[in-house]
């Protein structure tokens, strides 16, 4: 089937409409959809693709159009509205003493439906605030609870690495993490040091996490003792992504790192030169018995 991925915010999950018929769209063209009965306005990310049909909702829905001129001064009017909208909730969570933290607020395209994220260690009884809410925009009103990663990706910011965060930039959906990854690609376990700026395990700790785990699958464990050019010796180190191996020899003190590779070849050898001995060692025996016959 063919679809066009489009995103409803930069950096957001991708969601895939019927293209219009004999309509051709650009990537970053902005286009106006309908998701929930509510009417939105999203960036084309992917102008055309072909799904198979049971990879993709039961319904599809098609692009309504592509937006005009006087649509996309409404959305950029409907963004500054809603700077205006926060301080007023801001305001009113104040009123009602509630302990919670908002966190941005959002216009729906056709102005049907408000947003308000917010961030709460626990459970929040918002009746009387979303009634407050309601009174004072004249339109239907959605709190939203969300998580930390949520709201780093909502406000944005400067990673440890010094670039702007994944997760507002590339990083369409959050993808699982655990401490094991930073252990497998040997990295400080200080939290601060592992931590975005959500507070939890930093998101890129994912992206090599598969080329470290398959060169650990590969290369020799710590401890375990192997055959080298200079003798044996118990692998004390590794450096998984240049597939350097630390030995320390049974013969001398100081450590010999070894690139992988060359354990490699040198065992080949060994094997190889076994067989060779193995070869002639029957050969002889061959010659002995056909001798003695």
């Amino acid at each position: 089937m063919e679809v066009v991925g489009v995103r409803y915010k930069e950096a957001g999950h991708v969601y895939y409409y019927r293209p219009g018929k004999d309509q051709e769209y650009r990537y970053e063209e902005k286009v106006i959809v309908e998701s929930q009965q509510v009417k939105l306005m999203a960036e084309v990310v992917i102008p055309k693709v072909e799904i198979d049909s049971g990879d993709l909702p039961d319904e599809v829905l098609p692009i309504l159009h592509i937006a005009t001129n006087a649509e996309l001064k409404r959305a950029a009017q409907n963004k500054e509205d809603a700077k205006a909208a926060f301080v007023i909730g801001k305001k009113k969570i104040r009123q009602h003493e509630l302990a919670m933290k908002l966190v941005s607020v959002e216009y729906t395209f056709d102005r049907s439906k408000m947003i308000f994220y917010f961030t709460a260690d626990g459970r929040i009884d918002f009746r009387e605030l979303v009634k407050d809410l309601a009174s004072e925009f004249r339109t239907r009103i959605e709190l939203r609870q969300i998580g930390v990663r949520d709201e780093a990706k909502l406000l944005g910011g400067i990673g440890p690495c010094g670039r702007p965060l994944c997760c507002t930039t590339f990083l369409g959906d959050f993808i699982p993490v655990s401490i094991k990854m930073a252990k497998d690609q040997g990295l400080s376990l200080n939290p601060t040091k592992i931590s975005g700026l959500c507070g939890r395990l930093m998101c890129c700790l994912k992206y090599e996490n598969d080329e470290y785990e398959a060169a650990k699958r590969e290369l020799p464990d710590y401890g375990k003792e192997i055959e080298t050019p200079d003798g044996k010796g118990k692998v004390i180190g590794l450096n998984l992504l240049s597939r350097i191996v630390k030995v320390r020899l049974f013969q001398k003190e100081t450590p010999v790192e070894y690139h992988y590779e060359e354990l490699k070849d040198f065992k080949a050898q060994q094997v190889a030169s076994l067989a060779a001995t193995a070869d002639e060692a029957k050969k002889a025996g061959d010659a002995s018995e056909h001798g003695q016959t």
